[in-house]
This record gives C-alpha cells, structure tokens and sequence, in this order.
C-alpha cells in the first residue's frame, strides 16, 4: 500500500490519477528547490507530472529542467506517496503519485522555462520545515535522519 499525506480524499469527488516524478538534489548543507511563484508562493521538489507515453525517469529530467534550468545525474527512487489535491491548472483532482528520487545537481543550463518558476537553494533544515507538501517534508526529513 503506497502511503498518504496530507488531507484525505473528499467524499463524493472523483479523483484522476496523476503519476509524478519528484527529486531531492542535495550539493553542500543545501537543496535546489523549485519556487512556484503563482497562483502562491510554494517552495517545492522539482518535478511534476509524467506524461502519457513518457517514462519516470525522463519526465524528471524534464520537469527538473523546466522548473529550475539544471540537469541532474544519478537519479534514484527512495519511496513513493499519494497526494490528493485540486489541480488549478488543469481543472482537476488529482490522486498524486508521487515517485521520489535522490539526485546529483549537475551543472546549470539556463533559467526556467516553466512561467512563474525559480530555482531556490536552501539550507536542508530550512527546506524540511518549509517545503510546501507533507511528503516532499517527510523524505527530506528521512534524508537528513541518514545524514
């Protein structure tokens, strides 16, 4: 059974399910968060959705590239979650599946591309209590209990 955080699934509401691909980028007592500045600020993982068709690990090439302008190396899974949530930009609820990944920073290519997105670097202290979803907390939080 994949875990939950967050709130519960409100009764009554059909949810679509929505596989992503999440990463925890680590360089120097920081991570390299992504920054979504409408429709409110929230401090997030780099990622987002997998497309029809499209694999896990490319999708998080991509989004990491879109919302932050850094290629990543060495991705790994370390767990999974769901999230249930509205979707505002596509109009929907969603059962986020969350795929979660360790990764290297490479090198920065350019800014984002993804509008109303910046890159962040924090400390990895700040980033477990600010990160704006349960799960992307609790996985950073795993990562600094492993040290």
């Amino acid at each position: 059974m994949i875990p939950r955080f967050g709130e519960p699934p409100l009764s009554g509401v059909k949810y679509r399910a929505r596989p992503g691909a999440y990463v925890i980028l680590p360089r120097n007592g920081h991570l390299l968060l992504t920054g979504k500045m409408r429709p409110i600020r929230d401090l997030q993982l780099p990622g987002g959705g997998v497309e029809r068709g499209e694999h896990m690990v490319p999708a998080l090439h991509r989004e990491v590239y879109e919302e932050t302008g850094w290629a990543i190396t060495t991705p790994r899974k370390i767990g999974i979650f769901r999230l249930f949530s509205y979707l505002p930009d596509y109009k929907y609820f969603a059962e986020k599946i969350c795929h979660i990944y360790l990764a290297q920073p490479l090198r920065k290519l350019g800014p984002p591309v993804e509008p109303d997105h910046e890159p962040i670097w924090s400390p990895i202290e700040v980033a477990a209590e600010s990160l704006g979803n349960p799960g992307d907390r609790y996985f950073v939080r795993q990562l600094m209990r492993r040290g």
